[in-house]
């Protein structure tokens, strides 16, 4: 007769001993601690103490609460270690996973009640303990969350609840205080949030972000963060120098005509090259389209403009005003769509959601400062645009804006520009997104140096010649129609 299996947790304190002692030695149980066992025996003693940790502390701590920087953390700290108010002194040692308790109030209004009897801390009793100055233990690990980190939290409260929402917690604070006995603690955060909103004293403010807060200029901590390691991947690649040479000058003549071509196509401004032609040449305004013939024309003001693709940022604020000029040409003729201005309202393609438009600036400062070490002309390239298209700061142009301030690096340093014709749209966009979402900034990287050598090579020299080799190189083909014959762009 099979022997029963044992469920997922096994306390010892409920279970005969003998018996856990036989099951285990008969590879019927794995034994997670001291008194704790489990009958799923094909998972490892530390996966399994992550996989129930919430239970093991419902039995070994009844009640508990989850708190300190545990509760800021979402409970498991990347160390391993769970900080929670109990009744018992010694901490719960399990396979990767310390649980350290300490004496203080059980669950309080606002504390987020979780399965099998115990808690989690509440923003408003959280940011009052972790005001809190701690020691570290004897691992090094500090209990509360530093004065700066307490700083970004409350700025990034400030970026997704609002002014009103903040408040809301202050209040709710203020009521915990008393109860905590934490009335120093809400001194504190009183003056924090004041200091946020510019009603105290900000020259106490210590944390970068809520500095910048408080001095009208918030800006969204995560792209900053894929800033930092944009320019960090870029500082690592070998400078790849491509110089635009006197001898080739000719073959440069049409080139500002077929950026402002490929780079609306992109958007999907979709003229044929003999319309665009003109458009541009003939200033031939379209009678179907106007706006989107004024959108290619504005396009080729800027790219065909010598000294205009010369100019670069050197500061933060720079960048602020180069956009807005260049803004206000592009998009001229569309005045629903603010030219020149900053998105009022917030934007977003697909799956991703661009920077909130009361962190526009203070992002493109901050984001601007993490690039300005950069020396290779193609990685501030790189740079720019990143930083430009993830901020998207228009209500709309951003894509040829980011595009624009790419290439006006590469030309300040007489190097060769970076067009992205139809056919290689879908390899950008996707290299593009890859970076955004999942951190792969090398595939951006790469995509954007081969469009570099293939716009090096193409002969723009006169319509004829240039048109040759973008047939020649699978320029033109549809992006969805070649991905499914697996056509690609290929070098002349």
């Amino acid at each position: 007769m099979a022997q029963q299996a044992f469920p997922a947790l096994v306390f010892a304190s409920e279970v005969d001993r003998r018996r856990l002692s036989r099951a285990q030695a008969q590879g019927r149980l794995v034994r997670i601690a001291s008194g704790i066992y489990s009958g799923d025996i094909g998972s490892t003693a530390e996966s399994l103490s992550r996989r129930y940790l919430w239970p093991i502390v419902a039995h070994e701590m009844p009640g508990a609460v989850i708190v300190d920087r545990s509760a800021r953390d979402g409970g498991l700290g990347r160390d391993g270690t769970v900080f929670v108010v109990a009744d018992r002194s010694r901490p719960l040692v399990l396979p990767g996973v310390t649980v350290i308790p300490r004496r203080g109030a059980s669950a309080l209004p606002g504390d987020m009640p979780l399965p099998d009897g115990i808690y989690v801390a509440g923003e408003a009793r959280s940011l009052l303990e972790n005001l809190t100055p701690s020691r570290r233990t004897a691992a090094g690990i500090r209990r509360t969350l530093t004065r700066i980190e307490v700083e970004e939290w409350i700025d990034a409260l400030l970026a997704s609840r609002g002014v009103e929402g903040v408040n809301r917690l202050r209040d709710q604070s203020r009521q915990l205080a008393p109860l905590l006995e934490r009335e120093r603690e809400f001194a504190k955060l009183d003056e924090l949030i004041g200091a946020a909103l510019s009603t105290r004293d900000a020259s106490q403010l210590t944390s970068p972000a809520l500095r910048s807060r408080a001095h009208g200029q918030p800006y969204d901590h995560d792209r900053l963060d894929a800033f930092t390691r944009m320019a960090t991947s870029l500082a690592a690649v070998a400078p790849d120098v491509l110089p635009l040479l006197p001898a080739d000058q000719s073959r440069r003549a049409l080139l500002p005509f077929y950026e402002a071509y490929f780079s609306n196509y992109i958007e999907g401004t979709e003229f044929t090259l003999d319309e665009a032609a003109d458009i541009i040449f003939e200033e031939a305004a379209s009678l179907q389209r106007p706006l989107d013939a004024h959108d290619v024309l504005g396009t080729y003001r800027i790219t065909s403009d010598a000294d205009e693709m010369r100019r670069t940022p050197r500061s933060g604020s720079e960048l602020v005003e180069l956009l807005k000029a260049r803004h206000a040409v592009l998009l001229g003729a569309r005045t629903d769509k603010r030219p020149g201005a900053f998105k009022q309202q917030p934007n977003q393609a697909g799956s991703t959601a661009f920077v909130e438009p009361d962190l526009v600036e203070g992002t493109l400062l901050r984001g601007f400062d993490q690039g300005a070490s950069l020396t290779s002309p193609f990685a501030r390239a790189v740079f720019m645009m990143f930083l430009v298209s993830e901020v998207h700061p228009f209500v709309d142009g951003n894509g040829r804006i980011a595009r624009i301030m790419m290439n006006a690096e590469l030309a300040r340093a007489n190097e060769v520009r970076i067009i992205i014709p139809t056919v290689h749209r879908l390899n950008y966009l996707a290299a593009l997104k890859a970076a955004t979402h999942t951190g792969n900034d090398g595939a951006l990287i790469a995509t954007l140096a081969f469009a570099r050598t293939w716009t090096g090579r193409i002969d723009f020299s006169d319509r004829h010649t240039a048109e040759a080799d973008l047939a020649r190189t699978n320029a033109l083909r549809d992006a969805h129609e070649a991905e499914g014959a697996g056509v690609r762009l290929v070098l002349p």
